[in-house]
């Protein structure tokens, strides 16, 4: 496959994958504070309320967010793929094909997620709105572990739906014929958001659902 374009500030191609690449990791790096912010806040409220924050895990449905895992990885496999198959055959349709398998994998997990929602919602463990006191010996730190829960899976949501949002654009845009040489980097830096999502899933998992 031939080179990319180079836009006139960088000298060559490598110069700008790398311009692209960088400007990625600092982006998720402030998002690595953003998030790192709110498990700091979790792990501190956690230590000072262990037992209170394990009996209110114990409400959660862990076999729920297992699925969700393992649909979350299949996700990212999809989205390995789309980033091989741009670099290397440039094949179209195969591209559009794994972008929107990632996409719909990722609708999945936020369907799930919403199912759960409502379960939490009919089991009284939604903080302000349907929070049922009378399940846990010590309501109110029962009720700021589940108040972490939802602010963490929410924005863990909120960056999911933004990251299908760029993958369904970028599968629209298949259809122009020099797609995968004039948007390689752009494939492989969406790709890296997505896994980074991801991986802030495998963290949220065991600290939410499997406290003690």
């Amino acid at each position: 496959m031939s080179e990319l374009p180079v836009a006139m500030q960088f000298d060559d191609a490598a110069q700008q994958r790398e311009a692209a690449t960088l400007g990625m990791w600092t982006f998720l790096a402030t998002e690595v504070l953003f998030f790192g912010a709110a498990l700091m806040g979790f792990a501190i409220y956690r230590a000072l309320y262990f037992e209170a924050f394990a009996e209110a895990s114990h409400e959660l449905y862990p076999w729920i967010a297992t699925a969700n895992t393992a649909i979350l990885l299949g996700s990212s496999f999809c989205m390995a793929m789309a980033v091989h198959e741009t670099h290397t055959t440039g094949r179209r349709k195969r591209i559009a094909m794994f972008l929107v398998l990632t996409v719909l994998l990722g609708g999945a997990f936020l369907g799930v997620k919403a199912i759960e929602y409502t379960i939490d919602y009919r089991s009284g463990t939604v903080p302000r709105f349907a929070f049922d006191r009378s399940l846990f010996k010590q309501p109110d730190q029962a009720e700021l572990f589940f108040f972490f829960y939802f602010v963490l899976t929410l924005l863990h949501a909120l960056h999911m739906t933004i990251g299908m949002v760029i993958l369904l654009i970028l599968a629209w845009r298949t259809r122009e014929e020099d797609f995968p040489h004039s948007k390689r980097n752009t494939v492989e830096m969406v790709g890296l958001y997505w896994h980074f999502v991801d991986v802030v899933w495998i963290f949220l998992f065991p600290l939410l659902y499997l406290v003690g």
